[in-house]
């Protein structure tokens, strides 16, 4: 049966794509994909020949129809991201919505995401938390975290390296300084890192050592 089938991808190693993955990605008419040259080499790596189109923010809205036309006349499309599950701070949610109006099957494998490795690495309480994403990247950063200040869950965010200081500064200034919280950094990946400490703590520490790749923050809720 033609569907559109969710397919999360490594967030840095390769070894961590599943069985199912790999043999559904080969059973695909179609491959969607943030990153055409990326999303080549993981299928290269498992040996996998598929024509691959890109599927990103910039043309999701224009190309939903048409793929949705594509299953509906047979074809069985997987959407991969660059790294982690579709939809979650990555293209997905359009068309998944797109096919589900289409009364189109919507299959989403499970697998890699980077949040939650760095919520249970970061040691803080993992039973009850809220994920928040990116910031805006722009207006409306301080707006949202003063909306959090009351937040009782652990807080999950992303962030790009070039800008972590900058929000764990402006975290402070609403959290408070001495909040507990922990940085991730290069999850999966060979030079893994995982910081631990207040947010205060943490601004100082990559003030002075510049981070690189990806980076996820996890805040300590408020104390009840």
């Amino acid at each position: 049966m033609s569907k559109l089938i969710i397919v999360p991808t490594p967030i840095g190693n390769l070894g961590d794509l599943t069985y199912r993955a790999v043999d559904l990605l080969k059973k695909a008419d179609t491959i969607l994909a943030e990153d055409t040259r990326k999303t080549g080499l993981l299928l290269a790596h498992y040996g996998i020949e598929k024509k691959i189109f890109s599927h990103h923010k910039f043309n999701e809205h224009k190309t939903v129809s048409k793929v949705a036309i594509k299953i509906k006349n047979g074809e069985t499309v997987a959407l991969v991201s660059d790294a982690g599950t579709p939809g979650i701070s990555d293209p997905g949610f359009l068309l998944i919505r797109t096919c589900l109006e289409e009364d189109i099957e919507v299959e989403c494998l499970p697998g890699a995401t980077a949040f939650l490795p760095a919520l249970i690495n970061s040691g803080l309480p993992s039973d009850r938390f809220c994920f928040e994403g990116f910031l805006p990247q722009k207006k409306g950063r301080n707006k949202r975290l003063s909306e959090l200040a009351e937040e009782k869950r652990t807080m999950i965010f992303y962030e790009s390296p070039h800008r972590l200081v900058k929000a764990l500064n402006q975290m402070a200034g609403i959290f408070g300084g001495d909040r507990q919280a922990s940085v991730s950094r290069e999850l999966t990946k060979v030079f893994e890192e995982t910081v631990r400490g207040t947010i205060s703590g943490l601004a100082s520490h990559f003030s002075n050592s510049p981070p690189k790749g990806e980076i996820v923050i996890v805040i300590a809720g408020k104390e009840k």
